[in-house]
Formats: structure tokens, C-alpha cells, sequence
């Protein structure tokens, strides 16, 4: 059996992206991991990367721990061009964790938002790393 292509841009450092990482596992796949603040994206890949997406530049860069107030980010003056080039330059202005799937790609804070584009179910019960459920018994989605 082929195993769908899985890709997370990952951040192991992130509550939020060990969270997906291990609801991906838990749908039964190993995903490819780019450790994005290693081996960031060149800016033709975080060009379609962004139009997988299908949000506005704007809505990926990340403000908390980032360059984003000292460079000033927020002023409107800045293209979408050169928002690209500030992630290219600052792989750590890019939010994440990114998933991309045979089912699409996802922005996945919080990191439910990735059982929308998993391919093979959940396997069993999962629960985040503070406790909180998010597949029951049964492989459902907890809602809360």
C-alpha cells in the first residue's frame, strides 16, 4: 500500500507543532519533517506554499518571538513581495505548523485544524500534550 505524502513544517520547539506532528502519527503515517528553522523553504517554495495555502501573506507571519515589530511588519506599507523576502531572510517570521497533504494544505493552529486534511483516520484515543481530548474512543473529533 502507498502511504500518502504527508509534509509538516515543523518546529520542534512549538507545544502546538509536537501536537500535530503526533496527530499525524497517530493517523498511522510517518510524515516528512523540513525543520523549517534548519532548512527553511527558498522563497519559490514558501511562493507556492502560500498559494497552497490560499491565505494572504499577511496571515502567515508570526509576530510572538519573531523580528516582526522591530521590521516593522505591521506597517501596510509592505508588499506581499517583500513580506516573502522578510520570511526568506527570517524563517522564523513564518507561522507554523504548515501541513500539506493529498487533501491540502493547512496553517494547523490550533492543531486540530489538521484532521481536515488527513488523509487515514485516527487510530485510537489522542489527547494534546496539556491533557486536553481531541479524538475519542470511537476516532472521533472531541468538540469543545
Amino acid at each position: 500500500m502507498n502511504t500518502p505524502a504527508i509534509t509538516i513544517y515543523h518546529n520542534p520547539a512549538c507545544g502546538t507543532s509536537r501536537n500535530v506532528l503526533a496527530l499525524i502519527r497517530h493517523s498511522g503515517v510517518e510524515p516528512a519533517i523540513v525543520e523549517y528553522l534548519k532548512t527553511p523553504p527558498g522563497r519559490d517554495q514558501l511562493v507556492q506554499l502560500i498559494a497552497a495555502l490560499g491565505m494572504p501573506v499577511r496571515s502567515l507571519l508570526r509576530q510572538k518571538g519573531t523580528p516582526y515589530d522591530e521590521l516593522t511588519l505591521d506597517d501596510p506599507k509592505w508588499s506581499d513581495d517583500q513580506l516573502i523576502d522578510f520570511m526568506v531572510a527570517h524563517p522564523v517570521l513564518m507561522n507554523r505548523p504548515i501541513v500539506v497533504t493529498p487533501l491540502g494544505a493547512r496553517l494547523c493552529r490550533p492543531s486540530e485544524v489538521v484532521l481536515d486534511i488527513l488523509p487515514s483516520p485516527q487510530l485510537a484515543p489522542f489527547a494534546k500534550e496539556d491533557g486536553a481530548p481531541v479524538i475519542d474512543g470511537k476516532g472521533r473529533r472531541v468538540i469543545p
